[in-house]
């Protein structure tokens, strides 16, 4: 008979936030994978858990989601805890999940903390329709094309980023939606300081413009109203208005990528199709 695979959430910061099942999970499986092993033991030892440590993470996790499938079709039981959080919410899990599944392992989800879902209540803004989309792009273009894809979304977005790219990413979604759209950075949840910056885009875009904030960031940022839903961009016109303000198209693709979502490659060839110089 195939064991049993338990994803279990930990704490983001704060240990108190523990759960009793995910301690007694903890204690009884074989084996613990861990996306960060030093985490896993520091959370251990909090628990007062004696368990064997095995490392996957994103770099390993091909190979040792295999690894771990046979000795889960072995009939044997293992515990999968990422860094913090929920496993598989813009980490490392997914893959050992569905190794378990065709090892025919059961799986069993002991949930627990997720920073979306703890930035999103915080926040203060519309959480009965909500859409999480992780980590944008690093890349400018891929960044900028996906906001705009965005624009008339009217659900509330969630966004992972690290704290160096905050600034980038907060003014490319004050760009993209408008300075006044309303969100709000998390930071450091759970943790002694915890943070949450509340205001328009345009304040916060300001705000972190050359002080990145410090910890792990989520951002909230409101959908948009059904005014600004129905406005629809005619792409050529909008060329041509740039154009004659002096743009270049390459300046051209790069702002109305924001605002429509279409690549910037596309736009630009429109762009030196209607007149514009390289």
């Amino acid at each position: 008979m195939a064991g049993r695979l338990y994803v279990v959430g930990t704490p983001l910061g704060n240990l108190g936030d523990l759960s009793p099942r995910a301690v007694r999970v903890l204690g009884e499986v074989a084996l613990v994978a861990a996306e960060d092993t030093r985490a896993a033991l520091r959370l251990l030892a909090h628990a007062g858990v004696h368990a064997k440590v095995v490392s996957c993470f994103t770099g390993n996790e091909a190979a040792r989601a295999a690894e771990l499938g046979e000795r889960l079709r072995a009939g044997e039981t293992i515990a999968y805890v990422s860094e913090a959080g929920m496993p598989g919410i813009s980490d490392p899990g997914e893959r050992l999940v569905r190794a378990a599944i065709e090892a025919g392992a059961a799986v069993e989800v002991v949930p627990g903390p997720s920073a979306a879902l703890v930035a999103l209540v915080g926040s203060g803004l519309p959480a009965e329709r909500f859409t999480f989309l992780g980590f944008p792009p690093r890349d400018d273009g891929p960044r900028r094309e996906l906001f705009g894809a965005l624009r008339r979304r009217e659900e509330t977005l969630l966004f992972y980023e690290s704290p160096n790219r905050a600034a980038a990413t907060l003014a490319d979604l004050c760009a993209a939606y408008g300075p006044q759209r309303r969100a709000c950075l998390a930071r450091e949840l759970t943790k002694v300081h915890e943070e949450y910056v509340r205001g328009t885009l345009g304040e916060l875009s300001a705000r972190f413009s050359e002080e990145p904030p410090r910890g792990e960031v989520t951002l909230v940022v409101a959908g948009a109203t059904p005014d600004e839903a129905a406005v629809e961009i005619d792409l050529e016109a909008a060329i041509d208005e740039r154009l004659r303000a002096g743009e270049s198209p390459k300046e051209i693709a790069a702002a109305l990528a924001l605002q429509t979502g279409k690549p910037r490659r596309q736009i630009y060839q429109l762009a030196l199709a209607r007149g514009g110089r390289r």
